[in-house]
């Protein structure tokens, strides 16, 4: 299955920087492209598209698995606000640091910007 042609332009260009191509289409970028959603690939993603994205993905993934695996054999009342703090403590420092990573990342391999992007024909 192909991408939305605008991606798969971007991913060409991506692929002649020598990032690897895991940190330049991560899974839930692919999935939602195989889906034909167009979002841009993470280095051409704002500052703040990636710091809320990566970062509400992160924060409920990671919030879910702490659930099953810890909270939920805890007294339920300090467990409840245990997991909303740490979860979206978790999910805020992982997308800030995510945001960061890419917007530098972008800076250091000289990557337009998303809106200069022109879809191949």
């Amino acid at each position: 299955m192909s991408y939305p042609p605008k991606v798969a332009t971007a991913l060409a260009l991506l692929e002649t920087t020598g990032i690897w191509r895991s940190n330049y289409a991560p899974l839930l970028h692919r999935l939602f492209w195989r889906a034909g959603i167009t979002i841009p690939p993470p280095h051409f993603a704002s500052f703040k598209f990636n710091f809320i994205f990566l970062g509400i993905w992160f924060g409920v993934v990671c919030g879910l698995m702490m659930w099953f695996m810890f909270w939920s054999n805890h007294d339920k009342s300090s467990s409840e606000s245990a997991a909303i703090i740490g979860t979206s403590l978790a999910g805020v420092l992982y997308g800030m640091f995510m945001a960061l990573y890419y917007r530098i990342g972008a800076r250091k391999h000289g990557l337009p910007s998303w809106s200069s992007i022109k879809a191949a024909s």
